[in-house]
């Protein structure tokens, strides 16, 4: 394991890799967050859901919370052998995601997250990484990852931009499904994207499954949340899935066994001697 990037979405890293090229040669990138052809929409889907303006105000307004910490095992499979990581996560809202990941007891990486961009270091290959967050979505083949989305994405919430006007809700057997009415195009300064998105909500509007396919190319995420529960008032969830499909399938998966609010000092600083991957 080379270059471990320290943040939650490291894992995403890891395996987006992988499949980089692939969108290289279709207009490049993802968009959002998750992404799988929409084969498998619930069963008796179409029913018209009359209260919209209590679903939006349940699935977009953000939980309260001073901070956050998670203690995860994170499994990835990319074709290669990857051990089980131990992760301690802990996100103080709207200022920083900091991230400990490792092996057997034995620290293998760190990592912060601001607005401002991510900063990471690996134990193992003797390097670190200072950047903005066009990295990540570099190597997500995506370009919509900023610090609110990834404080979202672990935390179970709705990461997209939907609306009322540009996706269709309606009410099946597990809940609620959100589609995308028309494609969902996302402009940058480098690019312009297009995708169809999908996503499924149980009748406690918990997040189950986001689904989004990039329609210039075979380029497909899908994150999927399940077992949820409810800590100090928040509901949570215990397993996060994540699914990466381009020139070859990746997946991580993310056991969340613990949650805890207490107020937590981190700290972030890299070890002398250590080399900087130049992003380019």
């Amino acid at each position: 394991m080379k270059n471990w990037i320290p943040l939650v979405l490291l894992l995403l890293i890891l395996s987006s890799c992988k499949t980089r090229n692939v969108s290289k040669s279709g207009n490049g990138g993802i968009k959002d967050s998750t992404v799988v052809e929409n084969n498998n929409n619930p069963k008796d889907a179409g029913e018209p859901v009359r209260d919209k303006l209590t679903f939006f105000e349940h699935v977009i307004i953000p939980p309260q919370f001073e901070q956050i910490k998670i203690n995860s095992k994170v499994n990835v499979e990319t074709g290669n052998f990857v051990p089980t990581l131990d992760a301690t996560i802990y996100i103080e809202k709207n200022k920083k995601v900091w991230m400990n990941l490792s092996v057997l007891f034995i620290n293998a990486a760190r990592g912060i997250a601001t607005p401002e961009g991510v900063k990471g270091f690996d134990r193992t290959s003797k390097s670190y990484i200072d950047s903005d967050f066009e990295y990540l979505n570099h190597l997500l083949n995506v370009n919509f990852i900023d610090y609110q989305s990834l404080e979202k994405i672990l935390l179970g919430r709705t990461f997209v931009k939907v609306n009322d006007s540009q996706f269709i809700l309606t009410k099946n057997a597990q809940g609620y499904q959100l589609v995308s009415s028309v494609n969902q195009k996302i402009v940058t300064d480098e690019k312009t994207r297009e995708y169809k998105i999908s996503l499924q909500y149980d009748d406690n509007y918990d997040l189950l499954n986001v689904q989004l396919k990039d329609v210039l190319s075979p380029d497909q995420l899908e994150i999927s949340y399940s077992n949820w529960a409810e800590y100090n008032e928040i509901r949570l969830p215990k397993n996060v899935k994540i699914i990466i499909k381009g020139s070859k399938t990746s997946q991580i998966l993310l056991e969340n066994t613990k949650f805890d609010f207490s107020k937590m000092e981190v700290a972030y600083s890299v070890p002398a001697n250590y080399k900087k991957i130049e992003i380019k």
